[in-house]
This record gives C-alpha cells, sequence and structure tokens, in this order.
C-alpha cells in the first residue's frame, strides 16, 4: 500500500508559453544552457591550452549540428522506426502538418542521447580532419562538457515528464500526473545527479593531470563511467518503447555496451605518441 502524501507530486506544464504555433519549452531552455555553460568551460580550456578560440567557435557548430541530428536519427531508427519509415518528412521536419490541415511547430521531440553520441563523434571527426587537429586530443576536452550538458537534457526530460522510471514506493518518488498517478522513480535526476558527479570526476582529473594523460584516456574513462551509469539506471526506467518489453535487456542497454568495451579499449591502449600538443 502506498503512502500517498511522502510522494512528490510533478504536474507542470512543460511549455513555458506559447504563441500561435510557438511554443517555448523548459526542455528547449536547458537544451540551451547546455551549450552555453559547455562553451564556458571549454573556452577556458582553450585558453590554458594556448588553442585559438576561433577554432572551437567551429567545434561548437560541427558539434551543434552533430548533436541534434545523431540524436534525431537516432531516435527514429532505433526506437520509432515503424512509424518514421511512413513519415521520412517528419524526420528532418521540426513541424508537422495537424489531421485538420493546421500547421503546427513541434521541435524535434525525439531525441536519443546514443543516437547524439555517434553524431558528436562523426561531427569531431569531420572537424579535425578540416583543421588538422587530433582527434583524441579533442574528445578528451569535449567529454569533459559532454557529462554537464547531458545533466540539463536529463533536467529537461524532467520537466517534459518524460523517459519516466518504473513503479516504487521509496518516499522521494514522483507521480507525474500528466503520465499518470503511479509513484515513480524519477530516473532522469538520478541520471541528472550521476550525471553531474561525472564532470567533476573528469574535470578534476584533466586539470591535476592533463600534461601527463595519453591521448583518449579522459575519453575512455567517460564513456566506461557514463555508459555504465546508464546501463544501471536503465534498470529502474519504464521502457521508451513497447518492442524493448520482448528483450531481455532495453535498447538504452543494449546500445551501451559499445560504448563501455569502446572506453575501456582507450583506457588501457600503450600510447604511441605524446599527450601534446593538441594540433598535429
Amino acid at each position: 500500500m502506498y503512502i500517498q502524501f511522502l510522494f512528490i507530486s510533478w504536474n507542470v506544464d512543460p511549455e513555458i508559453f506559447r504563441i500561435g504555433g510557438f511554443a517555448l519549452r523548459y526542455y528547449s531552455l536547458m537544451f540551451l544552457a547546455a551549450f552555453y555553460f559547455s562553451y564556458k568551460i571549454l573556452s577556458k580550456i582553450y585558453t590554458k591550452e594556448n588553442v585559438p578560440l576561433i577554432l572551437l567557435n567551429k567545434l561548437f557548430l560541427y558539434v551543434f549540428v552533430g548533436t541534434v541530428a545523431g540524436a534525431r536519427l537516432g531516435h527514429c531508427l532505433f526506437y520509432e522506426f515503424d512509424y518514421y519509415r511512413h513519415h521520412l518528412l517528419e524526420i528532418i521536419l521540426p513541424f508537422r502538418i495537424t489531421a485538420k490541415g493546421q500547421f503546427e511547430l513541434t521541435g524535434y521531440q525525439g531525441l536519443a542521447s546514443h543516437g547524439g553520441a555517434i553524431g558528436i563523434l562523426i561531427a569531431v571527426w569531420l572537424y579535425c580532419k578540416k583543421y588538422k587537429f587530433s582527434f583524441l586530443w579533442v574528445l578528451d576536452r569535449l567529454v569533459i562538457v559532454v557529462a554537464i550538458a547531458g545533466m540539463f537534457i536529463r533536467i529537461g526530460n524532467f520537466f517534459n515528464s518524460e523517459i519516466i522510471g518504473k513503479q516504487t514506493n521509496l518516499p522521494w518518488a514522483v507521480v507525474f500526473e500528466r503520465v499518470d498517478l503511479i509513484p515513480r522513480h524519477p530516473a532522469q535526476l538520478y541520471e541528472a545527479f550521476c550525471y553531474l558527479l561525472i564532470f567533476f570526476t573528469v574535470w578534476i582529473i584533466y586539470n591535476k593531470r592533463w600534461r601527463q594523460l595519453k591521448k583518449g584516456f579522459l575519453f575512455g574513462l567517460f564513456l566506461v563511467i557514463l555508459f555504465s551509469v546508464r546501463f544501471m539506471i536503465e534498470f529502474v526506467k519504464e521502457n521508451q518503447e513497447r518492442f524493448e518489453n520482448r528483450l531481455l535487456i532495453n535498447m538504452g542497454q543494449i546500445l551501451s555496451i559499445p560504448f563501455i568495451l569502446t572506453g575501456l579499449y582507450f583506457i588501457f591502449k600503450k600510447p604511441t605518441v605524446k599527450p601534446m600538443p593538441g594540433l598535429e
């Protein structure tokens, strides 16, 4: 039996305001905050290592496009392929025409973090190829801010009452009233807190040992910790799509395994070149 007064009721409107077909959502603000704080932190790193900030500006353009494109394609292909294969334009267009023939600005509400990770890797590879940068040098710095960006994104998911947790009677359970009246694990906040801890961990290691670390170590460490955390938290999450109910582990866990293995490879890989400089 549940004691209702112990639980947290959550019924916040995800839209801050709406004007016609345009709506400003908390998720959008969190997404922008993720990029703002990531830029501020990376600008300190680039300045410390005497790398021109113009190169950081170009990197952020690549990463922004890679993140959005990868996360969107990842969601459509990994989670809702049966729908989007019949609605291909909705994959790339942030609006739709309703059954009544009305225009509705939807934004990109379906975004998958694993797809975003793949998109970032491709974007960074293209950036490094064009500007003659060391691929691993960039990734070692970029993962520092990816963790804190992930924190903001999960807070945005909490405002959206999405990616909810499984039923629980723990006193900090949250009732997402826009979904149902069942007390659930606030899985989004679990992830947000873990990502914040990962950020501080990687940030401290970088600041203390950035001159001695081999290329790829921070990248590998980040992959192992973050996707291990993601794998474990999936056990208290509701599956996002029905087909996952037939799987031994869900899609988020399946997609986390290759990232963990890749991280272990870079942690234990013997260095072949000196850690510095970033420019090849």
